[in-house]
């Protein structure tokens, strides 16, 4: 196989950068003061300065040392018990990262528990990637909760973003006492999101990693599997594979079902870490009382502004879901469509009574003919920079783009639609299925799929990474891609295009020098893309 070096370099280097950006969120010593300062057990409690919050020590899993603070409703003197809602922080993050939010909860009348995941910052042991100790410390932080402050034992919820998120699930399938979940950014497949096509995303990888080395003590395996991961060791990969699998909340979906837990679930449509797709595919399968918002944005950016305490219609849902499924609230979250869908293009929200009615009418786009494009060079389409384009696109609508005339055709293969009369409502997944041959065992193809204007200027509508190995060189076979998920209007007078070129910064390329990739329509099984479309 064969990377190129001079972009892996640049990408790993902006990926460092990301890191670092990520870690300057945070406050507090450096890993190394971190395990100085983190002795092996800690008295219970400690008291605080600041009102209304007591910082504590909890012991977690084999005694770990886990940072935590305590918000309890004013007046709360023992003689009546709350609902409880635990809060595992996010990756790299230090336990006050849900101040805010849990200050408005315990004014609502919630005792909220929030803690530092172990291996970060000052709580004790190592990075385990929402492994089984920190499954066990969720059940740890609970029992603790339970028996220090005024918690109702038949009113737990579980909430956070992204690391919180993938610990709350995984915690839901766990322990039976947990009613009620609001996982924000996170993941139901660890594999699906970081590996999705059998393509490694670099830049996910790498930030979390950087981001991971920067706050806390990653662990021997983590290390090992990062190597691995970023080294394609391919020999490895059925290892990465069941190392993933361990850590994701669709393996244990039979358990969480049993629980029943109110299962409430937040993604973006631009999530460059956690894509939604695998968010919506773990939506469609759980059994109990059920909740998918999407919105634009990409990893954690439609939760940020109210962990800075903004208005965030994010956190008001999350707050109305645990009203109702842990106090009773009759506040008309259980009678309203259950997917939720913000459309990139526009402000107003779309409800859908499932998943699956997102995508019901597809429109196909002809990938007629026969098409050779050579490898290892970026033609110049591709899906932005991770956490900063899809950012940009929530905040100021500019997506990344590409002028869909000027890429080589050597190196970018381009279909596109008929000119459309009306606005096109693309809601859902699309998806690509061609027959492709490589001069080469191995190779990656990038397939991206743009709303193109009058000019010819695309802007990006979704994206997805394949990644092939062990082919047959010369020998066809039929590649079916799922795109990210998406919620996009394309205007009347615009085209849809495909485009498929092999090189992207977001991801690790596989196909040796001076490779080719060709895409035929055989007539008894041609190639399409499909696009989920929605009248008016």
């Amino acid at each position: 196989m064969r990377h190129p070096h001079t972009s892996l370099r640049a990408t790993r280097a902006g990926a460092a950068t990301a890191a670092v950006l990520l870690a300057g969120t945070a406050t507090g010593p450096t890993p190394a003061a971190q395990a100085a300062a983190a002795p092996a057990q800690q008295p219970a409690a400690a008291s605080s300065a600041l009102p209304g919050v007591r910082f504590v020590d909890i012991p977690g899993d084999g005694g770990t040392v886990l940072k935590a603070n305590v918000f309890t409703p004013a007046g709360a003197d023992g003689s009546r018990a709350y609902p409880v809602i635990v809060l595992p922080t996010s990756w790299a993050m230090p336990q006050i990262e849900y101040v805010a939010q849990a200050k408005k909860l315990a004014d609502s009348g919630y005792v909220v528990v929030s803690y530092n995941s172990r291996g970060f910052w000052q709580s004790g042991g190592t990075i385990e990637v929402a492994g089984p100790p920190d499954i066990a410390d969720a059940s740890k932080v609970i029992d603790w909760a339970l028996a220090h402050t005024p918690a109702d034992p038949g009113k737990i919820g579980m909430a956070g973003v992204s690391y919180g998120a993938g610990i709350s699930l995984l915690a839901a399938g766990h322990d039976k006492r947990i009613k009620a979940v609001v996982a924000l950014s996170g993941w139901a497949d660890l594999i699906d999101s970081i590996y999705s096509g059998r393509t490694q995303h670099l830049q996910a990888a790498a930030m979390l990693s950087g981001a991971g080395r920067l706050t806390g003590r990653p662990s021997p395996e983590l290390q090992q599997t990062m190597k691995d991961f970023l080294g394609s060791d391919l020999a490895k990969e059925q290892d990465m594979i069941a190392w993933g699998k361990k850590r994701s909340p669709a393996t244990y979906l039979d358990q969480i079902n049993r629980n029943g837990s109110a299962i409430m679930l937040g993604n973006a449509w631009g999530d460059t870490i956690f894509p939604p797709n695998q968010y919506a595919e773990f939506y469609e399968k759980l059994t109990g009382p059920k909740r998918l918002e999407l919105r634009p944005g990409d990893h954690a950016t439609a939760e940020a502004t109210g962990l800075l305490g903004l208005p965030d219609d994010v956190w008001t849902n999350a707050q109305r879901w645990f009203d109702h499924h842990l106090n009773g609230t009759a506040n008309g979250i259980d009678r309203e469509q259950p997917v939720q869908l913000k459309p990139r293009t526009t402000g107003a929200y779309e409800g859908y009574p499932d998943w699956k009615s997102v995508g019901a009418d597809r429109r196909k786009i002809a990938m007629g003919g026969s098409r050779t494009i050579r490898a290892n060079v970026d033609s110049g389409a591709n899906g932005g920079v991770v956490l900063l384009s899809n950012a940009l696109d929530q905040f100021l609508k500019l997506p990344p783009v590409a002028s869909v005339p000027l890429l080589p055709r050597t190196h970018a293969s381009v279909w596109e639609s008929e000119r459309y009369a009306e606005t096109q409502r693309v809601r859902g997944t699309a998806k690509v299925h061609t027959t492709l041959s490589g001069t080469e065992e191995s190779g990656t193809l990038v397939a991206y799929l743009y709303d193109v204007g009058p000019l010819g200027l695309g802007k990006l509508v979704s994206n997805a990474p394949y990644t092939f190995h062990g082919r047959t060189p010369g020998e066809p076979f039929t590649v079916d891609l799922e795109l990210f998920s998406t919620a996009y209007d394309v205007p009347a007078g615009h085209r849809l295009a495909l485009v498929i070129d092999t090189v992207d910064p977001l991801y690790i390329e596989h196909s040796p020098t001076g490779s080719q990739l060709t895409f035929s329509s055989p007539e008894s099984d041609p190639s399409y893309v499909s696009v989920p479309l929605r009248d008016k």
